[in-house]
């Protein structure tokens, strides 16, 4: 189910499901007119009805102008909360319960903190947050955020909270399954794999003045449990943004002694403190670790998740790079060589193009001379079926990546290697011996 959102008009659209929440809806909204004036002159606040059968519809037009009604005939919160978003027409938007346990006065807090994240949560969990809550489904509520947070490695502490401030245009880019509370979890795994970012600030939940809840707990929690079954696998591929920076710290000891191993080489060849471009820089943390590099890479959300510790980030091909001839003392490019058809020799040429004479290109790729990658690839294809295994088009050897390297006016430094599988190159270019 996707979201396809209105143009911005408004500053801020306030969206509200309710279900037999008239009373509650007579003092939330005079309140959230209190809250949302004072911040700017353009906002909204949206209803959606799911077949009330008490006066929400009147509670809403009596109102004025500012306050929108939306009857929604899908029942479900999740289908009331999406119905709310594309009807929005704020450049954000909040989310929040029509019972009083979210504060309007609390608006202030997350309008605030707007620029922070993608995604700002009001979170019961976080220093400074409480709730008011029975003991039973406080405890219920933490250990299933406590679950979700440590097996899927997403890091926030109230991935429940429905008391929310969106940029709008995150939606434009999900497609979500759930239209139950679930929703809530599912929207902050989608946006997270998009690279966006997410912030708590704390909250202090009060429960709910009138009437009873609409969440039914223990399905609530077998639907959790089912979502997490389900998304546990994407979250662990390639396909996630930060795989290659979790990859780092990974509980498999193999994989965390591949990639510390690749980074060490890597930051042992890299010259300290020249102009560098890391092209093919994904989420590693070798780009992290050189913060005066310009990082490249095709896919938007790694670069995005990056912004967390690079400034210098360009979305690009990098057999077209952006880049003026000679503009660099070092480039870096570790597993790309390999995913390019090598009758095509383009991004080594480019690689060379952006590099200054007498600078280092430091270039690392599976060695398919020798029997050690081979297995590993194949061991790995197993394990982890359809990730960067099956995408390998070119198969070098050492041999014959040197050559490739001294065509080009390239003098051979240094290598090194990973369990004699995966080699990496240090060279100087010296354009006058191409």
């Amino acid at each position: 189910m996707k979201v396809a959102p209105k143009a911005d008009t408004k500053d801020v659209s306030v969206v509200i499901p309710a279900l037999n929440e008239g009373p509650n809806l007579t003092c939330l909204l005079p309140l959230l007119r209190d809250a949302l004036s004072p911040l700017t002159d353009s906002w909204e606040v949206v209803v959606v009805d799911g077949e009330s059968q008490d006066d929400t519809r009147r509670v809403v037009a009596e109102c004025g102008a500012n306050f929108r009604y939306i009857r929604e005939e899908v029942p479900g919160y999740g289908r009331a909360l999406l119905r709310g978003i594309s009807e929005a027409c704020g450049t954000y938007v909040i989310t929040m319960d029509a019972d009083m346990s979210h504060p309007a006065e609390f608006i202030t807090q997350l309008w605030e903190a707007r620029t922070a994240g993608d995604i700002v949560i009001a979170s019961r969990y976080v220093p400074g947050g409480s709730a008011d809550q029975p003991f039973f489904r406080y405890l219920l509520s933490r250990i299933l955020n406590a679950f979700f947070g440590v097996g899927l490695s997403i890091p926030v502490r109230d991935l429940s909270s429905g008391f929310r401030l969106y940029r709008r245009i995150v939606f434009e880019r999900i497609d979500v399954e759930h239209t139950n509370f679930v929703i809530l979890v599912e929207i902050l795994l989608r946006v997270f794999a998009r690279g966006s970012r997410i912030t708590e600030i704390p909250f202090h939940y009060h429960p709910r003045i009138y009437g009873g809840s609409h969440a039914r707990i223990l399905n609530f929690g077998m639907d959790y449990l089912r979502l997490f079954f389900r998304i546990w696998r994407l979250r662990n591929s390639v396909e996630f943004p930060d795989y290659d920076w979790r990859a780092h710290d990974s509980r498999i000891w193999f994989q965390r002694y591949w990639q510390r191993k690749r980074h060490d080489i890597i930051m042992r060849f890299t010259p300290p403190g020249v102009s560098t471009c890391d092209v093919g820089c994904g989420s590693s943390r070798i780009l992290a670790d050189l913060p005066h590099a310009v990082g490249v890479d095709m896919r938007h959300d790694k670069l995005a998740y990056m912004r967390q510790s690079n400034s210098q980030l360009v979305q690009a091909n990098g057999m077209v790079l952006p880049f003026e001839d000679q503009m660099f003392d070092c480039v870096i490019s570790s597993e790309v060589i390999e995913h390019i058809p090598e009758e095509n020799g383009r991004l080594l040429d480019e690689l060379t193009r952006i590099l200054k004479p007498g600078g280092i290109l430091v270039l690392g790729t599976p060695d398919y001379g020798g029997w050690q990658w081979p297995l590993v690839e194949w061991i790995y294809g197993k394990v982890a079926p359809g990730a960067y295994a099956d995408e390998h088009v070119t198969f070098y050897s050492f041999d014959s990546l040197k050559k490739a390297l001294e065509s080009r006016g390239y003098e051979i430094l240094d290598h090194d290697y990973i369990c004699r599988a995966e080699l990496v190159f240090k060279a100087v270019y010296r354009p006058t011996s191409a």
